[in-house]
């Protein structure tokens, strides 16, 4: 216990880590609450993108990149992680928010798998897990472009070139997995590139909480 604590003491950025269990049950609530009588999501696009259980991979990999990207900048750049987290919070509970107002969802998943695979079985589970509902905007797509847009604006990492352009290419096979599942609509991944855009640009590009404590990034 006081371990932890001198933890938090001496990283009082990681606090801001607590958003996501808070996140989580929120979007497990609406999970559970809004199951039907939604906006679907799909168009006359989504026909031309066949289903191909591999890309599970690259979908299931989108925790895991979030959450070793967030624990890294949690120990060498605190205020990374302000602004990483800041990405987070605004762009999720605003997702969050809107499939509680406009209920929403997609009608694109295979009724029987056609192989019989481990990708196939991973398919299966992940929708087991994870309903077609509360689709719009695509969370997958917000978060995979947050932290690639983290991982090139981290000092610490500005001279790993092959780190930074693997987690760009892993961004995008996420993004992509997303149609190819059929776990998003081409509407939903619009939509979340959208919102990636609106607020990244502010936090990533234009600065908009700037680096005010550079001792920060040695932590």
């Amino acid at each position: 216990m006081q371990a932890i604590k001198q933890f938090f003491k001496t990283h009082p950025h990681a606090w801001w880590g607590f958003y996501l269990p808070v996140y989580l049950a929120a979007f497990f609530i609406i999970e559970h609450f809004i199951t039907d009588n939604y906006w679907a999501t799909q168009t006359v696009l989504d026909s031309y993108v066949p289903f191909c259980e591999w890309f599970i991979f690259p979908y299931v990999s989108w925790s895991p990149l979030l959450v070793v990207l967030g624990v890294y900048l949690i120990l060498k750049d605190g205020e990374g992680f302000r602004r990483y987290m800041w990405y987070i919070m605004v762009t999720f509970t605003t997702a969050v928010v809107f499939c509680i107002l406009i209920p929403n969802g997609q009608d694109l998943r295979p009724a029987v798998m056609e192989h019989h695979n481990l990708a196939a079985w991973l398919v299966e589970y992940t929708y087991s897990i994870d309903t077609n509902t509360n689709v719009f905007p695509s969370v997958h797509v917000v978060g995979a472009i947050g932290a690639a847009w983290a991982v090139k604006k981290t000092p610490s990492l500005e001279r790993r070139t092959l780190l930074r352009g693997a987690t760009a290419i892993l961004a995008l096979l996420i993004c992509l997995s997303t149609l190819f599942i059929k776990q998003h609509a081409v509407l939903d991944v619009i939509g979340g590139l959208g919102l990636a855009l609106a607020v990244g640009l502010p936090l990533y590009h234009h600065g908009i909480i700037r680096r005010s404590r550079p001792a920060m990034e040695q932590e």
